[in-house]
């Protein structure tokens, strides 16, 4: 896989990781670049690791799925994207606002698990691609962490303005991807 299509799933991966923090840099009152530093800290390390948990699993699997594998590819890449398009369109519930209370290390855990859950997914389909599972991890971790570092200081200051535009670029990317795996694949 090329440098600028795993930067570009790497953003796309990232991005709900750098919705919820530009939301938690709401509710940061004091302490902002600590609060960035171990909200990215902990999202980064989610992000990098669901996708090996992912490529692990499915390369058990991978001989058997070997025929059709990029139609697995596109279909978890495409439903994660189709997905992130749906968050981002839909409407806000009030309970989903950002609260006033602060922030605790179980709740930035447990977000950061349930914003990389799409990664895992992703991390699937890298068992039946030609990638080195190391870079990407890296990669998508480096950029999650980047990402999410900037939200939350971006989200301090400016509030939730771009989280719908982050994640409509993340879903469309994905797709993208996914779509270009498959054209790849039916070309041959």
């Amino acid at each position: 896989m090329p440098l600028w299509t795993l930067l570009a799933l790497a953003g796309g991966v990232s991005a709900d990781a750098f919705a919820v923090a530009l939301g938690k840099g709401l509710q940061v009152r004091r302490a902002v670049w600590r609060s960035a530093f171990v909200i990215a800290t902990a999202f980064g390390l989610a992000q990098a690791v669901m996708p090996l948990i992912g490529y692990l699993l499915g390369s058990a699997f991978a001989e058997a799925i070997a025929p059709f594998d990029h139609w697995i590819a596109f279909g978890l890449l495409g439903a994660v994207g189709v997905k992130m398009l749906w968050e981002a369109l839909t409407p806000d519930k009030p309970e989903d606002a950002a609260s006033d209370r602060g922030l605790s290390m179980r709740e930035i855990v447990l977000l950061a698990v349930a914003t990389s859950i799409d990664a895992l997914a992703v991390g699937l389909s890298f068992a039946f691609l030609q990638v080195d599972v190391w870079v990407a991890v890296a990669v998508i971790g480096l950029v999650t962490f980047a990402l999410s570092f900037v939200a939350v200081l971006i989200g301090h200051r400016v509030g939730t303005r771009f989280r719908r535009p982050a994640e409509v670029i993340g879903g469309l990317v994905l797709l993208a991807i996914g779509t270009q795996i498959l054209i790849e694949h039916l070309g041959h």
